[in-house]
């Protein structure tokens, strides 16, 4: 292992695995660059990764450390418990580590923060390190997040609980599909939850306002559709050199999964679905997986999945955690017999990949819908919650790479898996294209540049 004479640099992603996972992939490409990362997890997540480092063909690693976490050990990781333990528990520890680096001869060239880690930013800057902001999904969810203000100026939701007062479709950004407020990531659950998601973000935006850079986990695919804007929103300049302005440099620097062979998991991985799936016919299989963190309406459906797959008469690869695999009907898994497999986690990048899969069943996650564009696998989109319904606004409409289910019930399964069948051509040939713009030679090379100038702005800014 290299790490002498590498700039350090510390990487906070919000603790959840669809966070850590692109944290992860920035790190490897910030190795590839010359920097050291090092990973920062609290205890819980540390503990859980399959890996405590991601090696580099050069010998060079991307390093875990953790912090303590102060949950119980039968206490759920839940939002509103990563919340209590960003907001009271992380700034000290993270403060102490962070100084600690800064002791070394070595210290820290700057620290890159997911955005939905907010707190950590305030902690740097008190360290006066050098902050840089993380947004790891679309950049289209990002500028709803920024239009909290002209939703409410415009009376399109409350700026009490964020709340929607409207339905109206709204094209309030030329980059983004026609959306209407439900889009909003705060619209989660029920009314307290909701509030309290909607307090997070409005403090989300407070903090972020003092950052210099932001690097986006998204791609510029998504300005193809132009629309006239509806609300007083600037398109915000993507640039890769700094720009003299109170808004922050943005950099779109990926996804760049492509460069991580394997992506590090929170929970063992059932190795047994390749074996499975090795053995079922080219495109045959359909792979279900709504991911790490299942929304509420998928528990209330998880019967309705079951029959509706039961009735396809077509195998099928199912990732549904242990606990709630006991909501399954009597008898399913013996009915299904070997055309079916439920499995507790999946190796996600390997099952896409095989050719036995031809259709998956998603909740719309951004590391998800990146994956299967990688692997080419058009998609059947069942969005629950957050950012999942913009991204699906951008597969359904835009991007012409998958179907969204018409309701939740068996029907509406069964049809919906019938009508990707029937487009299976047209989507595979829009997911072809789309894959090669955005992750051909050309893609790579502008992630590349854009995260080299990104990396060349950020050590002039510190100087």
């Amino acid at each position: 292992m290299r790490t002498q004479g590498r700039p350090k640099v510390a990487l906070v992603p919000y603790p959840a695995q669809g966070h850590v996972t692109p944290m992860v992939q920035l790190a490897s490409a910030l190795n590839r660059l010359g920097f050291q990362p090092v990973l920062i997890n609290p205890q819980f997540i540390h503990s859980q990764l399959s890996c405590t480092a991601v090696s580099e063909d050069d010998g060079n690693v991307v390093m875990f450390m953790s912090i303590p976490d102060g949950l119980d050990d039968d206490q759920p990781r839940d939002f509103f418990a990563i919340s209590h333990f960003m907001e009271n528990i992380m700034p000290l520890h993270l403060d102490q580590l962070l100084r600690s680096f800064d002791s070394r001869a070595e210290g820290l060239a700057f620290v890159v923060v997911d955005l939905l880690a907010s707190c950590a930013i305030s902690v740097a800057e008190r360290c006066r390190i050098p902050v840089v902001g993380f947004w790891p999904a679309m950049y289209a969810t990002y500028t709803i997040v920024k239009a909290i203000p002209d939703f409410i100026q415009k009376r399109l939701i409350s700026a009490i609980d964020g709340s929607p007062l409207t339905e109206e479709t709204v094209g309030f950004l030329p980059s983004l599909p026609g959306l209407n407020p439900t889009h909003c990531p705060w619209l989660v659950g029920n009314a307290t939850s909701r509030l309290f998601r909607f307090k997070f973000w409005l403090a989300t935006l407070k903090r972020v306002a003092s950052l210099k850079w932001i690097l986006f986990n998204s791609f510029p695919e998504e300005n193809q559709r132009q629309q006239q804007p509806s609300l007083s929103i600037a398109e915000p300049v993507v640039s890769p050199e700094p720009v003299v302005s109170p808004e922050p440099s943005l950099f779109h620097v990926g996804p760049l999964t492509r460069h991580i062979e394997h992506n590090p998991s929170m929970w063992e991985e059932d190795n047994s679905c390749t074996v499975w799936l090795a053995k079922q016919v080219s495109g045959s299989v359909i792979y279900v997986s709504f991911g790490s963190w299942v929304g509420l309406s998928l528990q209330q459906h998880i019967v309705e999945l079951a029959i509706a797959l039961e009735a396809s008469e077509r195998p099928f690869l199912w990732v549904l955690r242990t606990a709630w695999q006991a909501k399954l009907p009597t008898g399913f898994l013996e009915s299904v017999g070997r055309r079916g497999k439920v499995v507790d986690w999946a190796p996600q990048r390997e099952v896409l990949e095989s050719k036995a899969v031809g259709c998956f069943l998603t909740h719309c996650g951004w590391n998800s819908t990146v994956e299967a564009i990688i692997a080419g696998k058009p998609l059947l989109c069942w969005p629950v919650s957050g950012d999942q319904f913009v991204n699906c606004e951008f597969i359904v409409n835009v991007w012409k790479v998958g179907i969204q289910l018409e309701g939740e019930e068996r029907e509406d399964i069964r049809k919906g898996l019938a009508m990707k069948m029937s487009h299976w051509q047209e989507l595979k040939k829009n997911m072809l294209a789309l894959r090669k713009r955005v992750f051909g030679i050309d893609g790579e090379l502008t992630a590349m540049k854009n995260l080299i100038s990104f990396t060349q702005a950020v050590m002039n800014g510190k100087a």
